[in-house]
């Protein structure tokens, strides 16, 4: 982990060092990773589960583990939610955090907090509490969220448009950020002698009023040990990318692409140096999921034996999610994918699919079993996966990787296989 404010810790070149997160979404990222036989089905809700995986990871010198969020289930159909643990049974992020940094002493804790469904006093006061808690290791991952179930356990009928989420964002960024500097950092004295907790005159109300927001501060709590905890972002819309340029340590992004990642890697960079800032210290972390064995064909087993646990009506519906929530069913599965609506959610994801179906002439049945088949997996040998990294790396796709799971053993597999 790196903090933009502390030049001890982020004020260097790229140089050769490799970031890596570890993506934290236990009992793993494929959606019927809690029914395989090897993994602990209620590890979302496993405090022991999850605390095992955050201390594998950094004794694996992972540099953070990060913990996606939803705030309201994505898929509308009971039968369709009835069979996937992750939206259904989950901790909250942050609590979890503050446990895993009481269990671990140097890994650094990311954490979603929705800019769209939150207030930002909440969100500055929780990450500054985090980074004190932690020693300073806490990270915000800044989203706008996703989905009308989302929106509609807050009181609206259906998400905010984009545009709107991202100018709210901006705005919600600069607060919490401006209520993280309500106190600078010697400004406590806790002088029992003469009375005086703190010098007055080291306070700064922020006074805040703005298009989305009025906030007066101050935060009631002494400045983060890291002054801004570590922001994430991993949007790729235009509003997205101009979001990180000017705000982010880390991006994460999902491009599965060489040529598109070097391309994309460029583009984040030029535009960091365009708002005054060293394009080294924004970190861009492609997602890498991977499923490995000894040799190939058994890694490909392994893959195989995953994809048969996933039903169809649920890779019908994951595809549908990632098209904006448009129910596919009606239309027949051996057609085209029909021309839908601009996604109200993920734009960038619905594009994506929308350019694969064109390019390959794909199917609804084919694109769904590209859900089910999970092909931003690469599966193979220890040193098929170390020659991708080092050719994203040395190629200036990465500065390292997001690191997806798509299962996680579970402690008495782990300790069996480590023995």
């Amino acid at each position: 982990m790196s903090s933009r404010t502390d030049p001890s810790r982020t004020d260097r070149s790229r140089g050769d060092q490799l970031r890596l997160n570890a993506f934290l979404k236990p009992p793993g990222e494929y959606l019927a990773a809690w029914r395989h036989p090897d993994t602990a089905a209620d590890a979302g809700v496993n405090i022991r589960e999850v605390l095992s995986f955050a201390r594998t990871a950094e004794r694996a010198a992972f540099d953070a583990v990060f913990l996606a969020d939803l705030v309201g289930v994505p898929f509308a159909s009971e039968d369709v939610l009835s069979r996937v643990s992750v939206v259904n049974d989950s901790f909250e992020p942050t609590t979890l955090l503050a446990a895993l940094a009481a269990g671990t002493s140097r890994i650094g804790l990311i954490a979603t907090a929705s800019t769209s469904y939150n207030e930002p006093y909440h969100v500055a006061r929780t990450f500054a509490s985090l980074d004190h808690i932690s020693g300073g290791r806490a990270g915000w991952n800044v989203v706008t969220s996703l989905n009308d179930g989302e929106a509609q356990n807050f009181g609206l009928d259906s998400h905010l448009d984009h545009a709107t989420r991202y100018e709210r964002a901006e705005e919600f960024h600069d607060v919490v950020t401006g209520l993280w500097d309500s106190f600078e950092d010697d400004a406590f004295r806790h002088d029992q002698a003469d009375g005086i907790y703190f010098d007055p005159a080291k306070l700064h109300a922020l006074d805040h009023e703005g298009k989305h927001l009025r906030v007066a501060g101050p935060l009631n709590i002494a400045r983060p040990p890291q002054g801004h905890p570590v922001i994430v972002q991993a949007g790729a819309s235009e509003a997205g990318k101009n979001l990180a340029a000017r705000v982010a340590d880390v991006i994460f992004s999902g491009i599965k692409d060489l040529g598109r990642a070097q391309e994309f890697y460029a583009e984040i960079k030029e535009r960091a140096a365009a708002h005054g800032r060293d394009p080294d210290h924004l970190k861009v972390l492609p997602a890498l999921s991977v499923i490995t064995a000894p040799t190939e064909s058994e890694a490909r087993d392994k893959h195989a034996r995953l994809i048969e646990l996933l039903p169809s009506q649920v890779a019908l519906a994951d595809l549908s999610y990632w098209l904006g929530g448009f129910d596919l069913s009606p239309y027949p599965l051996d057609g085209p994918l029909p021309e839908l609506p601009v996604s109200n959610q993920s734009q960038t994801a619905q594009q994506q699919i929308y350019e694969d179906a064109r390019r390959d002439n794909l199917t609804i049945r084919d694109l769904v079993r590209r859900v089910a088949d999970d092909e931003r997996t690469i599966i193979g040998t220890p040193e098929q996966i170390a020659d991708h990294i080092e050719e994203w790396f040395q190629g200036r796709a990465a500065d390292g990787f997001n690191v997806v799971f798509p299962y996680l053993l579970c402690r008495a597999r782990w300790t069996t296989s480590s023995a």
